[in-house]
C-alpha cells in the first residue's frame, strides 16, 4: 500500500514538473516508473561501488548520456554556464575581452577586441597564458578560463607563451560590451556596408542605428552581412528582418507536439525602408537567428542573398528552470521560412547527426514565384565559390593550420605595416611547405573506409599478405589526391590565410576594411545592388 503511494505522489510531481514542460503527456505512470528505477539504482551504485564515486558527477554522467540521444541543443546548464549565457545575449560582460580556448596546459588567446582590457595588458593573439595569479592552468580542474573574470577594475597577473618566450603582464579587468555591428561604412558607390555577428538584445537597435546613420550620408542600396553570425535570439531576428519588410508580415513560425510551442511570429513596427535595394551575406557558419533573416529575405524576395549555403539550423530552444540555480536547454520546437520550408540540414538519431539528402529536400515556392528548397541550410541566389569550404578546408581549421601559419608569418614580419601588405603568391607555397613541416594530415571517406578493409585483411589468413602491397600503393594515391585537393582550394585558403593574417595586424575592424576593398562577395553585391535589371530579374519582379 505504502509503494502504491509512494508511485501515486512521485506520479502527481513529476505531472506537475513535467507540465512546465508539455502541455499534455499521457505518460506520467512511465516517467514515475522509470524515475524510480533510476533512483533505486542510483543509490545501490553510490553504496555499493567498489570504488569511492563523486554523487555529483555521477548524476552529471546520467545527465549527459541521456541528453546525447537527442540533438546537440539539448542541454544541461550549470550556474556558470547560465550566466555565460546572460552575457552572450546581453552583449555585456565583465572581463579581459578576449576570446580564449581552453586547453589542457594553457589558455589560447584566439582574438582581440580593440581597446579591451586584454588589448591595454599588450596580449596578442596567439599568447598561451599557462598561469592567472598564483594559479596554473595546467592544475587547475575546472574551466581555468573563469579566473579570468572578475569585478571591474581588479587587476590579475598573467604569465604567458609568446612565440615560445615566457612573458608576464598585469591585466587590469574592465566592462567589455560587445557589439553586435562591430563595423558598418558607406562604401563610394553609395552602398551601405552593415556587419551583424550576433543577435543579441541589442542587435536590431545597432543595425538600425547603423542604417540610418548611413542613409542620411546618402546610401541608396544596403549590404547586410551576416557571415560567421552563429544567430541569437529569435524575437531580434523578426526585429532585423523587420528593418526591410512591412508591418504585419510573418517572419517564422514554429512547429512542436506541444500545441503551446507552435507560434507565428510577424514584424511588430513600421518598417525602416521598404523599397532599398537589400543584398544579405551568407555562409556556413550563419546559423540560426540568420537563417530566419537571410530565409525571410528570401522568401519574401525582399532582397539577393549572396555567399555559401548556410548553416542548417532550423530548430529552437527554450531555458527550463531546475533546481539549485540550474537549467536545462531543451529543443521545444522547428521554426520554418514564410514559404513553409524548415531549412533543418541534420537529423539526430541515437546521439549521431545525420545530413540529409538532397533527393530528399522538398520545394517551395517565395512570394514571386521562385523554387526553393528546405532541409539544407538557406541556399544562396549568388553562390560564391570562395566562400564554400571542403573537406580539407574544415580539417586545416580543425587542426588550426592557418591559425598557427598566420602566427609564425607576424612574428616573422613584425615590423610589416598592414597597409603595405598584399598576398604575395610565394605565400601560397610557405603555407604547403609549413603543412608538411607540421605533418598535417586528414582522413578522407575514403582512408576510414581502407582502414576497415585492411583490419578486416589482417584477421583472415593470407589475405592481409596477399593485398598489403596494393594497399600501400593506394595509400600513395589517396596521398597525392589529398595534396592536389589542398592545391585546388588555394583561392579559399588564400581568403582565410589573408583574413588571419590582417586580423594580427589591425584587429577585426581592418578585416572588415579588407572585405569592402577586395571581397569578393561584397564586391559582386555591389555589382547586382547597382544593376536595377539584374537585381529584379534574380527576384522576378
Amino acid at each position: 500500500m505504502i509503494q502504491k503511494l509512494k508511485i501515486a505522489l512521485l506520479t502527481i510531481v513529476v505531472a506537475s514538473i513535467t507540465f512546465g514542460f508539455t502541455t499534455y503527456k499521457n505518460d506520467f505512470f512511465e516517467i514515475a516508473k522509470q524515475i524510480e528505477i533510476f533512483t533505486n539504482l542510483y543509490k545501490e551504485v553510490n553504496m555499493n561501488y567498489v570504488d569511492e564515486v563523486s554523487p555529483s558527477e555521477l548524476m552529471d554522467t546520467a545527465i549527459e548520456a541521456m541528453l546525447k540521444d537527442l540533438d546537440p541543443y539539448t542541454v544541461y546548464w550549470n550556474e556558470q554556464e547560465i550566466q555565460n549565457a546572460r552575457i552572450q545575449n546581453s552583449g555585456n560582460y565583465t572581463g579581459i575581452g578576449a576570446d580564449i580556448q581552453t586547453e589542457a596546459e594553457d589558455i589560447l588567446i584566439i582574438n582581440i577586441i580593440k581597446d579591451s582590457p586584454a588589448d591595454k595588458a599588450g596580449l596578442k593573439i596567439g599568447d598561451k597564458i599557462t598561469k592567472i595569479g598564483n594559479i596554473s592552468v595546467e592544475n587547475y580542474n575546472e574551466d581555468a578560463g573563469e579566473l579570468l573574470k572578475g569585478a571591474p577594475n581588479s587587476e590579475v597577473q598573467l604569465e604567458f607563451f609568446r612565440n615560445g618566450n615566457k612573458q608576464q603582464t598585469t591585466l587590469k579587468r574592465g566592462v567589455v560590451k560587445i557589439k553586435a555591428v562591430p563595423y558598418y561604412e558607406l562604401l563610394e558607390n553609395k552602398t551601405a556596408y552593415i556587419v551583424l555577428s550576433q543577435f543579441t538584445r541589442s542587435a536590431s537597435a545597432e543595425v538600425i542605428d547603423a542604417f540610418q546613420e548611413l542613409k542620411e550620408k546618402g546610401a541608396e542600396r544596403v549590404i547586410l552581412d551576416l557571415r560567421n553570425n552563429p544567430g541569437g535570439l529569435l524575437s531580434e531576428a523578426v526585429n532585423v528582418s523587420n528593418i526591410f519588410i512591412e508591418k504585419g508580415t510573418t517572419i517564422t513560425y514554429t512547429k512542436s507536439v506541444i500545441e503551446k510551442y507552435n507560434k507565428t511570429y510577424p514584424t511588430r513596427n513600421k518598417a525602416i525602408d521598404t523599397e532599398i535595394p537589400v543584398a544579405v551575406l551568407i555562409n556556413e557558419k550563419s546559423a540560426s537567428a540568420s537563417e530566419i533573416v537571410s530565409g525571410s529575405i528570401q522568401d519574401l524576395d525582399r532582397g539577393v542573398v549572396i555567399g555559401s549555403r548556410s548553416f542548417g539550423k532550423g530548430l529552437v530552444q527554450r531555458p527550463k528552470k531546475l533546481n539549485y540555480g540550474t537549467q536545462a536547454k531543451i529543443t521545444i520546437s522547428r521554426y520554418y521560412t514564410p514559404s513553409g520550408r524548415c531549412i533543418q540540414a541534420l537529423d539526430y538519431k541515437d546521439g549521431e547527426s545525420v545530413r540529409k539528402d538532397e533527393s530528399e529536400y522538398t520545394e517551395f515556392k517565395t512570394r514571386s514565384g521562385r523554387s526553393v528548397y528546405d532541409g539544407g541550410g538557406v541556399k544562396p541566389d549568388i553562390e560564391i565559390e570562395v566562400e564554400k569550404e571542403s573537406d580539407v578546408v574544415k580539417a586545416l581549421q580543425q587542426k588550426d593550420m592557418i591559425f598557427d601559419f598566420a602566427n609564425k608569418f607576424y612574428y616573422e614580419n613584425k615590423d610589416l605595416k598592414i597597409d603595405d601588405f598584399t598576398f604575395e603568391s610565394n605565400l601560397i607555397k610557405d603555407f604547403q611547405k609549413f603543412l608538411k613541416k607540421e605533418n598535417f594530415i586528414y582522413e578522407t571517406e575514403t582512408d576510414k573506409a581502407l582502414d576497415v578493409l585492411k583490419n578486416k585483411a589482417k584477421t583472415e589468413n593470407n589475405t592481409w599478405q596477399n593485398i598489403s602491397k596494393s594497399v600501400a600503393d593506394l595509400e600513395k594515391e589517396l596521398q597525392k589526391e589529398k595534396e592536389k585537393a589542398i592545391e585546388n582550394e588555394t583561392e579559399t585558403i588564400q581568403k582565410m590565410l589573408t583574413e588571419a593574417i590582417i586580423r594580427r595586424y589591425g584587429y577585426d575592424d581592418r578585416v572588415y576594411q579588407y572585405y569592402t576593398e577586395k571581397g569578393q562577395n561584397i564586391q559582386t553585391a555591389i555589382k547586382i545592388l547597382t544593376d536595377k535589371d539584374q537585381y529584379n530579374s534574380i527576384l522576378k519582379i
